[in-house]
């Protein structure tokens, strides 16, 4: 019944698609058209120029202005003593106030699409968050950065943790991208962890996100969707140029501040940009009359920098550095049955990496090669109780070796392919003891992986991208990934865990054939319907093949060296709007998800810290198949140049089709609607808006026993905020946010931190 509703609401799609078709333009209509463009306010009046000498045969034709005027016209040489007026400059680098769907796109090989395509001619379901954006919400976490963002629901556990659910997925079933490279590794925990939260928000120049499946082009993991976090560079303009910025945030929510300075520098063909920040937030102020929440405060530092040089007028090399370090970040779900931290809690990048377009070497036109080295340090602090005098406390390490080689060769009529190879491997060191502070006794205990385990993903990948009519075009791909890992683990017996464990070597090998296909056929100029079948894969993680861990709700995690791989595929179909006045995107999607991984209980052990008490012992196991459907809308409507009403709203459904449940985590019912302005260089800004979100009381089993879900589901809720910008002087802005004005009580589904109350958001930043 719901396959024929889904593709119900799809003929409907292309149904209301074919009325909003038009015919092509006849003399007569473009008569109108014109008269209709000339009374239009979204069409600006061409300048006055002065009076000026044209050479008559070299006349041409004045462009048209853009739609808000920001553009300049170009003309046929003039003489003239007096010059044209420009319009006034700002050091702030800024998008157009409102760029349309085909002015926002994928900017080349290390974007999440690896083209060129804009969010209108993509067949995906693509938004980009621009610095604009960015500038306006003051995020000081990444949660602030991509929170209410159409199709993405951000769960925190707690302080200082960031998990973006995409289309009901999150944790490895979600990846991210830092620049094209992959910040997820093995060890990221099945379900909600918190390493979205390791990026500084203020080196950040743009967010892309991509719904749906995408291991083609990304490999294992991408079954949700992709997130491609693109850092901020400098501006190279062959000439000596040094400035500086100094951003400062402040909430009233937590008394938490934010501070960062940023550096930016160009020497001829060099040029650096770089900076540094501090975070430190206390307990966070709640909603209602709840009143503040313990176990909620925790202090971070990040730094960063890039140097890029123009070897050639067509080729750039980038060398970066991040490092983020988070000091004592509360697991605040577990509260106050025990006293859990990350300490420290660090993520480092540092890639260096060519690219090249416009090559002429008769083999492809551009080109991409980047080497990586990542670090994932993580160190745990417990007490059970917290006054125990009994504190365990373990660490792992992380390094990821990463190399990309990707090219783009352009074949005039057939299109443009692009292609190339990708190769990560993780190694991994762990230790685990438990202190015994009255005795001054250490007991060493099974770490969580193994010593010297280690994972390695290798893959190549093709896209091709080509035009199959006037008005239809495709884009598919496949890819072969292979999986492998080696450790040496403690296996448990699951009919006996009390027993104790056997050092096993393990050497597990997954490989993998996906592909995807999708169209865009443009119904007119201005609206575009589209649609896609897409695959998705994802391998057993280190994680889930050889860990030991009690960082779960319902007790202890034993390893399972004999899983296989999650696989999934996706079928979607959507309209795309840009019109004048209307930017628009909508959705429906289907995906099936097989050879699900998820913990199943095996059996109770002793607690050794509570006299005659037990812990659960679970295992990651494959245990069936499921369904996911859904809804997506997101959209803006421009009143006057600078006016607009905007929104999204995000539907879906999921059902574990093998136990007949609801599928665990779905994310509720949500939308955003809001009124916003901004001044025509987007300098100033004021924007109103309300979250809307419904209650989620469908649950799996897993769900009702997860202590961050209240009994019986999570409450729906609705906040009303407002928040502004104002450019104070040439180098000076200060921003306002008043959130939750009416200081409702709410949680975001699944999190284990309840929304702040009604407080005020207060930002400068000056540029020297």
């Amino acid at each position: 019944m719901r396959r024929i509703a889904w593709w119900g609401t799809c003929v409907w799609m292309l149904c209301s698609a074919t009325v909003w078709g038009q015919a092509p333009e006849t003399p007569s209509d473009k008569v109108e058209n014109e008269a209709a463009a000339e009374a239009s306010p979204f069409v600006e009046e061409e300048p006055t120029l002065p009076e000026v000498l044209v050479q008559p045969d070299e006349q041409e034709e004045p462009a048209p202005e853009d739609l808000l005027g920001v553009g300049e016209p170009t003309a046929a040489p003039i003489t003239s003593t007096t010059p044209p007026a420009t319009p006034p400059s700002y050091p702030y680098d800024l998008p157009r106030s409102y760029p349309s769907l085909s002015e926002q796109k994928f900017e080349g090989l290390d974007s999440a699409l690896r083209s060129t395509r804009s969010i209108f001619d993509s067949p995906k379901a693509t938004s980009i968050i621009t610095r604009q954006d960015l500038l306006e919400r003051q995020p000081r976490d990444m949660v602030e950065a991509i929170e209410r963002e159409v199709g993405v629901l951000v769960q925190r556990t707690g302080r200082g943790q960031a998990s973006p659910f995409i289309r009901g997925l999150t944790g490895p079933e979600t990846l991210i991208l830092v620049d094209g490279i992959r910040l997820n590794n093995s060890t990221f925990r099945y379900g909600p962890n918190q390493y979205f939260a390791t990026i500084d928000p203020g080196m950040i120049e743009r967010i892309e996100v991509v719904r749906g499946p995408q291991s083609v082009l990304w490999g294992s993991d991408a079954i949700g969707g992709v997130i491609n976090v693109v850092t901020r560079s400098p501006e190279i303009g062959f000439c000596n140029m040094l400035g500086g910025q100094f951003i400062e945030r402040f909430s009233t929510a937590d008394n938490g501040s934010y501070s960062r300075m940023n550096v930016e520098g160009s020497f001829q063909r060099w040029g650096i940009f770089g900076g540094g920040s501090y975070l430190n937030v206390n307990d966070l102020d709640r909603g209602g009359d709840l009143g503040r929440q313990p176990f909620t405060d925790y202090s971070q530092y990040a730094g960063d920098i890039k140097f890029q040089y123009v070897p050639a007028p067509n080729q750039l090399l980038t060398v970066a550095l991040q490092h983020l370090e988070q000091m004592d970040v509360p697991r605040t779900d577990k509260y106050p049955s025990e006293a859990r931290r990350f300490d420290p809690q660090q993520r480092d990048l540092g890639y260096v990496r060519w690219q090249a377009h416009d090559l002429d070497n008769g083999l492809f036109d551009s080109a991409m090669l980047t080497f990586s080295l990542g670090r994932q340090k993580e160190g745990t602090i417990r007490r059970r109780p917290p006054e125990s005098l009994i504190e365990d406390r373990s660490e792992f390490d992380v390094q990821t070796t990463g190399i990309n080689l990707v090219f783009a060769s352009e074949l005039g009529f057939f299109g443009t392919l692009t292609y190339g190879v990708d190769y990560y491997q993780d190694e991994v060191d762990a230790v685990s003891n438990r202190f015994d502070l009255e005795a001054g006794t250490v007991t060493p205990r099974v770490p969580q992986y193994p010593n010297d385990s280690y994972y390695e993903r290798a893959g190549a990948f093709l896209q091709w991208d080509v035009d199959l009519t006037e008005r239809l075009s495709a884009v598919a791909g496949a890819r072969y990934s292979n999986i492998e890992a080696e450790g040496t683990v403690s296996l448990f017996d699951p009919d006996n865990p009390a027993a104790d464990p056997v050092s096993t070597p393990i050497e597990p090998n997954f490989q993998d054939w996906t592909g995807s296909v999708g169209l865009v056929y443009e119904i007119n100029p201005c609206i575009n319907l589209v649609g896609s079948v897409s695959e998705g894969f994802r391998a057993p993680l280190l994680d889930e093949l050889m860990s030991v861990s009690d960082n779960v709700n319902e007790g202890i995690d034993i390893p399972n060296p004999d899983l296989s791989p999650e696989t999934s595929i996706n079928y979607e179909v959507g309209m795309k709007f840009d019109l004048d006045r209307i930017r628009a995107q909508t959705f429906v999607f289907w995906t099936e998800l097989d050879n699900l991984i998820d913990r199943r209980l095996v059996g109770t052990v002793p607690d050794p810290l509570v006299p005659g008490g037990s812990l659960d012992v679970l295992q990651r196991r494959n245990v069936g198949n499921a369904e996911l459907q859904g809804f997506e809308l997101a959209g803006e409507l421009l009143l006057t140049p600078e006016w607009s009403i905007y929104g999204n709203y995000t539907y879906i459904y999921g059902i574990n089709t093998t136990d007949n449940e609801p599928f665990s985590r779905i994310p509720p019912a949500q939308g955003v609607i809001g009124l916003r302005w901004r001044d025509r260089e987007a300098a100033n800004w004021f924007d109103v808006y309300g979250w809307l979100v419904a209650r989620q009381d469908r649950l799996s089993d897993r769900d009702t026993r997860d202590s961050r879900i209240p009994p019986g589901g999570t409450p729906g809720y609705g906040t009303l905020n407002v928040r502004l910008g104002r450019q104070i002087s040439d180098c000076q802005r200060v921003t306002l946010g008043i959130e939750n004005i009416l200081d409702k009580a709410y949680r975001v589904h699944g999190s284990g931190v309840d929304g702040p109350g009604i407080s005020g958001q207060l930002g400068y930043e000056v540029v020297f």
